[in-house]
């Protein structure tokens, strides 16, 4: 795993997950697999009939020449049509939102975890609070 989006999990009720691949350019990637990108404050979009990435930082590569990228640029996600149509409806009738949990490589191909998420409201992150520290417990305890 390249980076993870904690937050996210905190923040936010995940429904479902979705694996898409991410357009990047060659500088892009170099940073990536240093582990430097960093998801937090980034959400997924339906712009345009496709499926974009927002806010998501990519430093600038230390060794690119005048060809390096722009570090917030919107970031292409590749899925098949029908996926961004279904993802379209959800984000808009029910209000989800579309978070990027994490980043990895498979096969070589640098690959994005999306969540369809719900935010939580503040009590329900201190229920999930409570419950972490009580599997704690009961883990120090064995």
């Amino acid at each position: 795993m390249l980076t993870e989006n904690r937050k996210a999990r905190h923040d936010y009720t995940v429904l479902e997950t979705l694996e898409c691949g991410i357009e990047l350019f060659g500088t892009e990637v170099k940073v990536v697999r240093h582990g430097e990108a960093s998801l937090a404050g980034s959400y997924g979009a339906v712009l345009g009939g496709e499926l974009w990435l927002v806010g998501m930082n990519i430093p600038v590569y230390a060794f690119g020449n005048r060809f390096n990228h722009d570090p917030k640029r919107n970031r292409k996600l590749l899925v098949h049509a029908k996926e961004v149509l279904e993802l379209k409806m959800k984000t808009e009738a029910k209000g989800l939102t579309l978070i990027p949990l994490k980043l990895y490589l498979k096969r070589g191909r640098v690959k994005v975890e999306l969540g369809v998420c719900r935010g939580k409201a503040l009590y329900d992150k201190r229920e999930t609070l409570k419950k972490k520290a009580v599997m704690l417990d009961l883990k120090r305890r064995i």
